[in-house]
């Protein structure tokens, strides 16, 4: 959530923003909405004080009648303001989370996706002398996806993983965490790109699948039951991804600025309902209701923030050229980021047997707009209190499995595996 004194001091800037993010917002209203909220809320207080200081005079002795009815005037006008303002705040508070972040200067302004831009591309995309497989056909053929026995069980866009596909995600998995885990490894990743940052390693951790009502909505990634899925007696959702349980940590806390970043790696089960994608990616398991992710989170001081951004896409960036997978870094647009993000970067890996590059990554700054309604705040040595920045990032989730599967193919059917998660894999080269 924005801070409603940065909107009363930028209103144009600010509508703009959201129009650029294409959100349909009214800042204009909303700043109404606030004076109004001001208006009540210094009301109420000089009634509460009145009757306080009447509270106080009737004390002294008998009180006479017109005190008496000045008393009872004071509690019925009181009532009145209180629920007048209860009404006005309630329709402001609504109104202001409608408001997205503000996208930093260098964020391109686009209209949609396609005005994203790509900063690189690295890698050679394999050749082969055989018309390369999609993944489905290949997992399918291998008995590594069974999507027709998971639709008996649970319905469309859910399948079985099986067999040496779990190994090979599992050995993926643990190649960041160790990596991620690893000082010195992150010493030279901050070296290689010039950083500015702390190299403290990532905690793993396992966080809950799941997030209450309240919570998720603070977030600012709770996207209603289109995308998110409720539970039916609770108020409780599944997350939709790791990162919505990891941020939430600190709520309502205050971090000594001294023990930032706070830098953790969360593995969970993650779930979306992916309505409004009907025959999109309907093979395989590029995209399903139910599916395996490890996320990076981070919370830091705000003049670090946009630094820990840029180590999450240089880490990204290093995992896949060690897995030697030919990819595009992506400055996603305005339209595109999002509405808590400030900034957002996809990483798009090359996919033969689709013959075009997919999004398997994303990293994405929030600067303060989750933090707020968080209330997640860091103690400077001064005493000073602020809130913090997050930044999330993804790790691996199974898309990456997609590409391994697509540009490691041989002609017999047969995946060649990276020669960084070999180890992982007891030697093993091909599956």
């Amino acid at each position: 959530m924005l801070d409603i004194r940065y909107i009363r001091e930028n209103p144009q800037k600010v509508q703009t923003a959201a129009e650029q993010k294409g959100y349909a917002v009214d800042i204009s209203h909303l700043l109404s909405l606030d004076e109004s909220r001001r208006e009540l809320q210094t009301k109420a207080d000089e009634l509460r004080q009145e009757r306080n200081e009447l509270a106080s005079s009737l004390k002294q002795g008998k009180p006479t009648e017109a005190q008496l009815t000045r008393g009872r005037e004071l509690k019925t006008l009181l009532a009145e303001v209180e629920d007048r303002l209860r009404v006005v705040d309630e329709e402001f508070t609504t109104a202001l989370k409608k408001v997205p972040n503000m996208p930093l200067e260098i964020v391109p302004v686009g209209v949609s996706e396609d005005e994203n831009v790509v900063i690189k591309t690295v890698g050679e995309k394999p050749t082969f002398d055989f018309a390369p497989k999609n993944h489905w056909q290949l997992g399918e053929a291998r008995g590594w996806i069974d999507k027709e026995r998971a639709a008996k069980v649970a319905g469309s866009r859910f399948a079985y993983v099986k067999g040496e596909l779990v190994r090979l995600h599992f050995a993926l998995l643990q190649f960041a965490m160790d990596i991620l885990s690893d000082e010195e490894k992150l010493k030279q990743i901050i070296a290689d790109n010039n950083l500015n940052v702390s190299s403290k390693p990532f905690v793993p951790v396992l966080p809950p699948a799941m997030v209450r009502t309240e919570v998720y909505d603070q977030t600012a990634r709770l996207d209603g039951e289109e995308v998110t899925y409720k539970l039916a007696d609770d108020e409780l959702w599944l997350n939709a991804s790791a990162e919505h349980s990891l941020c939430p940590m600190y709520k309502d806390e205050i971090i000594p600025a001294a023990e930032l970043p706070l830098r953790y790696v969360g593995y969970t089960t993650a779930f979306r309902r992916e309505a409004g994608t009907y025959g999109k990616d309907m093979e395989g398991i590029f995209r399903l209701h139910q599916f395996d992710k490890l996320e990076m989170q981070s919370f830091s001081a705000p003049e670090d923030s946009l630094q820990e951004h840029l180590l999450l896409v240089a880490l990204q960036e290093y995992m896949m050229s060690q897995l030697e997978l030919p990819y595009q870094v992506i400055e996603k647009c305005t339209a595109d980021i999002g509405g808590p993000n400030a900034k957002g970067v996809d990483i798009d890996t090359w996919l033969p047997g689709q013959d075009k590059y997919r999004e398997t990554h994303t990293a994405d700054l929030m600067t303060d707009y989750q933090a707020r309604r968080l209330q997640t705040r860091l103690k400077r040595e001064d005493g000073t209190i602020e809130l913090v920045h997050t930044n999330d990032a993804t790790a691996f989730s199974q898309r990456p499995l997609i590409a391994i599967i697509e540009n490691y193919q041989t002609a017999d059917g047969k995946v060649r595996v990276p020669k960084v998660l070999q180890s992982y894999l007891g030697g093993r080269e091909v599956l």
